[in-house]
C-alpha cells in the first residue's frame, strides 16, 4: 500500500478527518498553533501504530484513539522535543556514546607516568594480566621499561560516573554546591514571620515545633516571634546545622541528642537542602537559588580523579577533549588515527571509526558547535531533537513511520539545509517522515505539505489545503499559503527608547571573546547569530546574572530596573499533576466559582473538594490523574484511562456539582479561549484567561499537563505567569529565549503585538531568535558570529535590523 489512509479521526479537536498521507515521502504538516498536527500525527496516528503492533504481539486492552479505521501502518517512533535525560551527570558525550568509545580509546592508547620507575609508558605497548579474586576480576599490566606491576587503568576508571572514575570530593558532578545563606534566610524575621525562605506555611510549622522541641531539650530558651539576627550562637547553630553539628556536641557532651522529631530530633535548615540536593543527585533545577555553585577546586570542574585525568593520548588529557566542540574533536580523531602505529590503529580501529561516523551526521545537523562535556539539561528541545534525530541515522530499518516535532527549533537558517539532507536520507532508506515544522526551507524541500486549521482549538482541526508548496500557495483558505503569498514587511521606524543603555564590559563567559556591547533601554532588542555564537551565553549567563559570574563580565545599568525576568526553554516542571489551569493559577479561580454554587454549598463541599491534587473530591482508585499506568514489559509503561472514573478525575458527587449546566471536567475540557468566554462575568479568572491568549496560547487546554507541551508554549506559559503577577507601575528587563518556537507564521504576528506592548509600557524586552520575523520587528540587534562554538563568541554587528541587511556581511543579514 503505497499511502497511510486515515479514515474519520476525531480525537481533541479533529474533526472527524479523513486523510491520505503518501508513504516513503517526507511530508510537512503546518498550520496555526493547535490547529491539530499534534493531535494528528501523535495522539492517533503514532498511537494508532503502537496499539496495532502491541496487540499483534498479544498485549491487550490498549487504548484505541478516537479514529475509525488507519490502514497502510507500519511501525513509529516519535522523535519530540522533550525527551531528554534531566540527569546533570548527563553530558553530550554520554547521551551519544562518543565519550564511551573515547574511554576505550584512552584505555587501549593511554600514556601514564609508571609509578616505580617515572618512565611515560603506553597502555599498547604493556603486557596486561587478568587476577580473579572471589567473583571479581582485577587487571594488572606490567611497565615495559622497569617490568614491575601495577593497576591497569581501565574504561572504568575513565568515567566520572564510577567510583573508580571519579573526583572524590565534587564524586564526579565537577562542581560543588555552597548554599547561599542570602537566599535561604532573611534574619530580620522571625521563624513565625517567615525567616526561612522554603519553609512553606504548614512545613514551616512543623519545622518551627520541631526546633523548640530540640532547644528544649538541650535546656536552651525557646524564641518565638524573635527574629534570628537576635539569637545566640548555639540557637542559631542547631537552626542552621541541626543537632548532630559539632558545636552542640561539644557543648552538651553529655546529653543523648533526641531519638524522635516529636521529642527535638531537629536537621538542620542547611542540612536539609544538602539532602534535597543530594536526592536530586545534584540537579539544582528547583532548588539553585538556594546554592552558589563553584567549580571544583580539586579538579577543576574536570570531573576525574586525579590519576585518571593526567593520562594522555596524543599529548591531549580525556577532559581536555571534552571541552573541544564536536567539530575539534572530529580533527582531533581524524589526525589521532593518521598518527598510530598499524599496532596501535588496530587496537582502536572500531572505536575511531564509530566516534567519526557519529560526530559527521551530528555536525551535518548543525550542532557542531556544541561540546561533549555540554550537561543535556542545559541543551534545547531543537538541540535534543537533532542529536537523537542523527542518532536515528545509525539505524538501517526501513518501512518506519518517522514523526518529528519541529527539528528546525534553535537552528540557524544557515543549517537548516543539513537537516533538510538528513530526513531527505531518512526518507530514502524506505521510510516514511513526518514533520511538523513552521520552516519555509522544510517546507520547500517536503514532497507533500499537509496544512491544517483553519484556525486554533475548536476552530481548527480541519485538513484545509494538501499537496505541493506551489499548491499550498494557491489554496484560498489556507494561512499558510495567505502568509508565503504576502509575508509581512518589517517595519521602518524604529524605537530610539529611553536614551538609556545596559553596558556589558569585556564578558569572557564559555565561548564569548571578552566581547563589549550596549543594549538599549526601552527598546526590542533581539540577539542574533548562528547556532553556538553565543546569544544564550550573552543573554542568560552574563546579563541576567550581572557581576555574578567571574572578574571579567561586568554589567552596568541593571538597577534600571525593578526586576530581571528570565524565560528560558528549561521544562516547567516534570510533575503530571501540574496543568496549564493549575500553573497559571486560574483552576484557584475556578474551584472558588463552584464551591459558590447551591449545590456545592447544599453538600458541604468547598474549593478544596474540587482539586485533584488532594483527597476529598477526586477520584482515589487513579489519585485524580484520570488514567493509570499499565506495565508492559519490555516496552515502555502506558497509560489506560481510569476503569472507576473513566478519566474524569473526580468521584460522582464532585461532577453532580454544575455551574451554568457544566461540571469542573467539562471545564478542564475547554480551551484557554473557550474558558474565556464562559468565565467573561468573572474579573480575576478572565485576566489570567486573557494574558494566556495574549501569549498564543488560546487554543490550549485548562487541563492540558504541562509536560506534554513543547519549549516554546512552556515559555510562553511562563511570560504569561510572569505578566499575571506583575504590577504594572514596575518598568522590568525581560529576557526571552527563542519565544516564537512552536508558532505559525501568522500567531508571531499576535505574539509581536504582545511583546511591542510590553515595550510601549516602559520594560525593555531581549529575545535570542533565528526567526526573521521578529527580528525584522526589532528596534535595535546585536548579532553573534561568525560561526558557532570556538568560531563564534564575537560582535559582528549592532544596529537596525534595516541597517544589517544593508550593511552587514554576516550570515544572519544574508538570510534576512
Amino acid at each position: 500500500m503505497s499511502v497511510i489512509k486515515i479514515l474519520k479521526a476525531g480525537e481533541g479537536n479533529l474533526k472527524n478527518i479523513s486523510l491520505e498521507i503518501p508513504k516513503n515521502k517526507l511530508v510537512v504538516f503546518t498550520g496555526l498553533s493547535g490547529s491539530g498536527k499534534s493531535t494528528l500525527l501523535v495522539d492517533v496516528l503514532f498511537n494508532e501504530c503502537q496499539r496495532q503492533y502491541l496487540e499483534a504481539m498479544s498485549f491487550q486492552g490498549i487504548h484505541k484513539p478516537k479514529v475509525e479505521r488507519i490502514r497502510g501502518l507500519s511501525p513509529a517512533i516519535v522523535i519530540s522535543q522533550t525527551d531528554a535525560n534531566r540527569n546533570p551527570r548527563s553530558t553530550v558525550g554520554t547521551m551519544t556514546d562518543i565519550y564511551t568509545d573515547l574511554r576505550m580509546v584512552y584505555e587501549k592508547l593511554g600514556v601514564r607516568t609508571c609509578p616505580h620507575c617515572g618512565k611515560s609508558i603506553s597502555s599498547a605497548d604493556c603486557k596486561e594480566e587478568t587476577e580473579k579474586t572471589g567473583d571479581d576480576f582485577h587487571v594488572y599490566m606490567y611497565c615495559s621499561e622497569c617490568g614491575k606491576r601495577m593497576d591497569k587503568i581501565t574504561r572504568t576508571d575513565f568515567s566520572f560516573n564510577t567510583r573508580e572514575g571519579a573526583c572524590p570530593d565534587c564524586e564526579g558532578l565537577g562542581k560543588i554546591h555552597g548554599i547561599n545563606k542570602n537566599q535561604v534566610v532573611n534574619e530580620k524575621l522571625s521563624l513565625e514571620d517567615g525567616a526561612i525562605q522554603y519553609w512553606d506555611q504548614k512545613y514551616g510549622n512543623y519545622q518551627i515545633s520541631v526546633f523548640y522541641a530540640a532547644l528544649k531539650h538541650y535546656g536552651i530558651p525557646a524564641v518565638p516571634d524573635t527574629p534570628v539576627e537576635q539569637y545566640s550562637e548555639l540557637q542559631k547553630a542547631i537552626l542552621y546545622e541541626g543537632i548532630e553539628c559539632g558545636n552542640v556536641k561539644s557543648a552538651f557532651p553529655n546529653i543523648t541528642p533526641p531519638k524522635t522529631a516529636a521529642s527535638g530530633r531537629f536537621e538542620g535548615v542547611f542540612p536539609i537542602l544538602r539532602r534535597r540536593l543530594s536526592e536530586k543527585d545534584g540537579d539544582t533545577s528547583q532548588l539553585g537559588k538556594y546554592f552558589d555553585t563553584v567549580v571544583c577546586p580539586s579538579c577543576n570542574g574536570e570531573r576525574l580523579c586525579e590519576l585518571s585525568r593526567n593520562v594522555t593520548v596524543k599529548g591531549m588529557r580525556l577532559p581536555e577533549v571534552s571541552i573541544y566542540s564536536l567539530e575539534k574533536v572530529c580533527s582531533w580523531i581524524e589526525e589521532l588515527g593518521a598518527s598510530l602505529s598499524e599496532k596501535q590503529f588496530e587496537l582502536v580501529r572500531a572505536y575511531l571509526l564509530d566516534i567519526e561516523t557519529k560526530l559527521k551526521r551530528f555536525i551535518n545537523v548543525g550542532l557542531g558547535y556544541l561540546s561533549l562535556d555540554r550537561q543535556t539539561v542545559t541543551l534545547s528541545g531543537g538541540e535534543l531533537q537533532r542529536l537523537r534525530l542523527a542518532a536515528v541515522l545509525d539505524s538501517d530499518l526501513s518501512g518506519i513511520i518517522y514523526i518529528l516535532d519541529e527539528p528546525t527549533v534553535g537552528l540557524h537558517p544557515k543549517d537548516t539545509a543539513g537537516l533538510v539532507t538528513i530526513l531527505q536520507k531518512l526518507r530514502d532508506l524506505e521510510n516514511t517522515v513526518l514533520v511538523i515544522e513552521h520552516d519555509v526551507d522544510v517546507m520547500t524541500a517536503a514532497d507533500y505539505i499537509v496544512d491544517m486549521g483553519p484556525g486554533s482549538g475548536k476552530y481548527g482541526g480541519e485538513v484545509v489545503a494538501a499537496g505541493t508548496l506551489a499548491e499550498i500557495k494557491r489554496h484560498p483558505l489556507s494561512a499558510t499559503g495567505e502568509y508565503l503569498r504576502n509575508p509581512p514587511p518589517g517595519k521602518s521606524i524604529f524605537r530610539k527608547g529611553s536614551g538609556g543603555a545596559i553596558h556589558i564590559k569585556n564578558a569572557g563567559r564559555f565561548n564569548l571573546r571578552d566581547i563589549s556591547v550596549d543594549i538599549p533601554v526601552g527598546c526590542l532588542t533581539a540577539i542574533t547569530g548562528p547556532s553556538g555564537s553565543g546569544k544564550s551565553t550573552l543573554a542568560f549567563e552574563v546579563l541576567a546574572k550581572g557581576n555574578l559570574n567571574s572578574q571579567n563580565n561586568s554589567v552596568f545599568g541593571l538597577e534600571q530596573f525593578s526586576k530581571v525576568v528570565e524565560i528560558e526553554q528549561s521544562a516547567i516542571t516534570k510533575m503530571k499533576r501540574s496543568n496549564v489551569a493549575t500553573y497559571s493559577e486560574v483552576y484557584s479561580e475556578i474551584r472558588n466559582i463552584f464551591a459558590k454554587t447551591d449545590d456545592a454549598k447544599k453538600a458541604g463541599l468547598t474549593a478544596k473538594h474540587f482539586s485533584f491534587n488532594t483527597p476529598g473530591g477526586r477520584c482515589e482508585n487513579c489519585e485524580g490523574l484520570g488514567y493509570v499506568d499499565s506495565n508492559m514489559l519490555f516496552f515502555s509503561n502506558i497509560e489506560v484511562t481510569c476503569p472507576v472514573c473513566n478519566g474524569s478525575q473526580f468521584n460522582s458527587g464532585i461532577l453532580s456539582v454544575k455551574y451554568e449546566g457544566l461540571s469542573i471536567k467539562d471545564v478542564l475540557k475547554m480551551s484557554v479561549e473557550e474558558a474565556a468566554e464562559f468565565f467573561k462575568n468573572h474579573k480575576k479568572a478572565i485576566r489570567i484567561l486573557k494574558l494566556l491568549e495574549d501569549v498564543g496560547l488560546g487554543y490550549l487546554e485548562l487541563g492540558q499537563a504541562l509536560t506534554t507541551l513543547s519549549g516554546g508554549e512552556g515559555q510562553r506559559l511562563k511570560l504569561a505567569k510572569e505578566l499575571i503577577g506583575a504590577r504594572t507601575e514596575k518598568t522590568n528587563l525581560y529576557l526571552l529565549d527563542e519565544p516564537t518556537t512552536g508558532l505559525h507564521p501568522k500567531d508571531i504576528e499576535h505574539f509581536l503585538v504582545l511583546i511591542n506592548s510590553l515595550v510601549e509600557a516602559g520594560n525593555t524586552v531581549v529575545v535570542v531568535e533565528h526567526n526573521q520575523q521578529v527580528i525584522k520587528s526589532s528596534d535595535w540587534i546585536i548579532d553573534l558570529g561568525p560561526e558557532g562554538g570556538e568560531k563564534g563568541g564575537e560582535v559582528i554587528f549592532t544596529g537596525t535590523p534595516k541597517e544589517l541587511a544593508e550593511t552587514s556581511s554576516s550570515v544572519t543579514a544574508k538570510y534576512l
